[in-house]
């Protein structure tokens, strides 16, 4: 039987790359690949396993190419990279990387403390990344951050981001990332955007990439959603944030995304799985559970399917919780 509420549209768990990049710890290689395997043997559809910002900046990041070359060409077909510059599509595509988020953002400021370039300079080098890639067979989502509101400059019109959508040197780009940094957005704002964006570039896929900060990361993805998104970022627990954007928190929980959207393949068994994973990811990181979904599991209304009680509380730890693929 269905569960589905929502209209059809695949997580993709940030966890590996926005979730640690503000812990900063760096999880080893090994504990990397083995959680991306965990999430797809459990059906998450697609993975963000790391970035290629510089190590020295976002220290977690450090060993994300050894996580490339270490899965599979199969596992990286469901992972993405976030990369910034040419130099580093040549460097993600020649460890094995074929999906790609090329990221900059709607405003100089930002770009100029994320990346240390301004916008029109990410701009002018987009077409050679574009290039690089597509002589890899890799393909690129144009990832555009601060979509709504920037920690220095204050709100972005929309005006910007579909300049930027429609700049003829992002033309290669098969999908576009619409980025709230901060999570200050609200859903009109959200349904608003990713309408507009679709209407204008019809022939790429739209994504939604949402924080939690005001507690609207829920509210604003099921919003994306029905106004066109076909893909929406979470991170388990809600970790993550942007290390040069003030005021940004967590990202939208994956476990509450799921429990909202309920895709096919997420069942209660699924939700209990993915609790404990995240709890003892969060617990070996000293960061909070910000889910909500996960609190509800633990609650004690018995009647509800959804409750896995305090039974599973190792559930994160079980060797026979979910082979490794």
């Amino acid at each position: 039987m269905s569960h589905s509420f929502a209209p059809a549209a695949k997580l993709r768990d940030v966890t590996l790359r926005d979730g640690l990049q503000l812990t900063g710890k760096v999880l080893p290689t090994e504990r990397k690949v083995e959680l991306a395997r965990r999430l797809l043997a459990l059906g998450v559809p697609a993975l963000e396993i790391g970035s290629l910002a510089r190590p020295d900046k976002v220290p977690p990041m450090a060993n994300t190419l050894d996580v490339v070359r270490a899965l599979t060409a199969e596992e990286l077909a469901a992972c993405w990279l976030w990369v910034a510059t040419p130099r580093h599509v040549e460097l993600a595509v020649e460890a094995g990387a074929r999906n790609l988020q090329y990221c900059f953002s709607a405003s100089d400021a930002h770009n100029l403390a994320n990346i240390g370039r301004t916008t029109e300079a990410s701009l002018e080098a987009m077409p050679r990344a574009l290039a690089l890639a597509k002589e890899a067979g890799a393909s690129v989502q144009l990832c555009i951050a601060t979509s709504f509101t920037c920690p220095f400059e204050g709100p972005v019109p929309p005006e910007r981001v579909l300049a930027i959508a429609n700049d003829p040197r992002t033309a290669g780009a098969q999908g576009i990332v619409i980025c709230d940094t901060l999570g200050q957005a609200v859903p009109a704002q959200v349904a608003d955007l990713i309408s507009r964006v679709g209407e204008e570039t019809p022939e790429r896929e739209i994504v939604y990439h949402g924080h939690d900060t005001w507690g609207l990361g829920v509210a604003n993805t099921l919003a994306a959603i029905q106004a066109g998104a076909t893909m929406v970022d979470g991170a388990l627990g809600g970790l993550g944030g942007c290390p040069f954007a003030p005021g940004a928190s967590g990202n939208t929980s994956s476990e509450d995304i799921l429990f909202a959207t309920r895709p096919e393949w997420f069942t209660p068994a699924t939700l209990a799985e993915l609790v404990g994973l995240s709890e003892s990811l969060l617990a070996d990181l000293d960061e909070p559970n910000r889910s909500r979904a996960a609190q509800g599991a633990r609650s004690r209304s018995r009647a509800f399917e959804w409750v896995i009680g305090e039974d599973a509380h190792d559930a994160g730890r079980s060797p026979s919780a979910s082979p490794l693929a």
